[in-house]
């Protein structure tokens, strides 16, 4: 690859992804390091070339897409841009990495969002294991078991998408799960013998319906026997919550992550550290996975200042 400020811009990030597709990320990685780049790239103009790409021009196109945008969502557009220019000097396009000329947004790391109530896992669990006759076509077995791998697994969306019916291995007892995890580290989670037994439940249900499972294919699948996709997997964590009876108790906004949360908070209530917190979370900092402790601390402190007696030496 060849230094040319007349290179087309748009040719350079289909290589960039290109070279990202090498290290297996998941698709909504690839899709969201695309929009990213795409939509600032719109922002500086049309049939843009390497030559446009100036730092004044980049701070322009930045300062108009933070518009109404937040931070988060403009951290994670630098990030993408810092990466893709990374990727051009190490193909040796680029000298230098312009966008340490363009600031980058600080927003605070949102804090944890469990599902509230102290049963309401236990509860969503039990409510979803029974057949809905409500239901044009019931399959318990799925949806437990989707419920399962995010609260006892804490599995991301993405993450579930990805699983393979052969992901699962180890002897009985020692059973782990392989997960392709966010920007494509690869982990391997613990599975409890309970929550195999879930999962051997869900494949032979599936079997029933759609006959033999082969390793290879997809884990989860809809009602047809296709691979199940974002938005049908979405829909089918949120139907479960109305089913159960629990939808007031999901934080705004976090669907499945909520169930993640749960994992992660029960964990650190049960003595877990950052570090056993991280490994099993598939977090890149510490710094995220010593959120839910501080955020377990700050329950603790709540529920003493409830407690009555305390009221009443107020008023000594």
């Amino acid at each position: 690859m060849q230094h040319s400020d007349d290179i087309a811009v748009e040719t350079l990030i289909g290589e960039f992804l290109g070279a990202r597709a090498v290290r297996k990320p998941s698709e909504h990685t690839l899709l969201a390091y695309r929009r990213d780049l795409t939509a600032v790239l719109r922002l500086v103009g049309e049939d843009v070339t390497l030559g446009d790409l100036s730092p004044k021009a980049l701070r322009a196109a930045f300062a108009i897409f933070a518009g109404g945008r937040a931070p988060s969502s403009v951290s994670r557009a630098w990030s993408s841009w810092n990466s893709f220019f990374g990727f051009l000097v190490v193909e040796g396009v680029l000298a230098g990495n312009p966008m340490s000329a363009v600031g980058k947004p600080r927003f605070m790391a949102p804090s944890p969002k469990p599902l509230r109530g102290e049963d309401t896992p236990e509860q969503l669990l039990e409510a979803v294991n029974q057949v809905d006759e409500r239901q044009r076509d019931p399959w318990p077995e799925r949806d437990v078991m989707v419920l399962a791998l995010a609260l006892c697994a804490g599995l991301r969306l993405s993450e579930l998408l990805s699983l393979r019916a052969g992901s699962f291995l180890g002897r009985p007892g020692e059973r782990r799960v392989e997960v392709a995890g966010k920007g494509g580290r690869p982990r391997s989670v613990p599975i409890e013998p309970e929550l195999d037994v879930v999962v051997d439940r869900y494949v032979e249900s599936r079997r029933v319906r759609f006959g033999r499972v082969r390793t290879d294919e997809m884990l989860l699948v809809d009602r047809k026997g296709l691979p199940l996709r974002r938005g049908g997997l979405q829909y089918l964590v949120e139907s479960c919550f109305k089913r159960a009876g629990v939808s007031d108790r999901v934080p705004r906004g976090a669907q499945l992550h909520a169930l993640r949360h749960t994992f992660a908070t029960r964990l650190a209530e049960d003595g877990a550290n950052a570090s056993e917190i991280m490994r099993l979370l598939g977090h890149a900092s510490l710094t995220t996975s010593q959120g839910y402790i501080e955020v377990t601390a700050a329950q603790q402190r709540a529920a003493v200042r409830a407690n009555r007696t305390n009221r009443a030496l107020g008023k000594l």
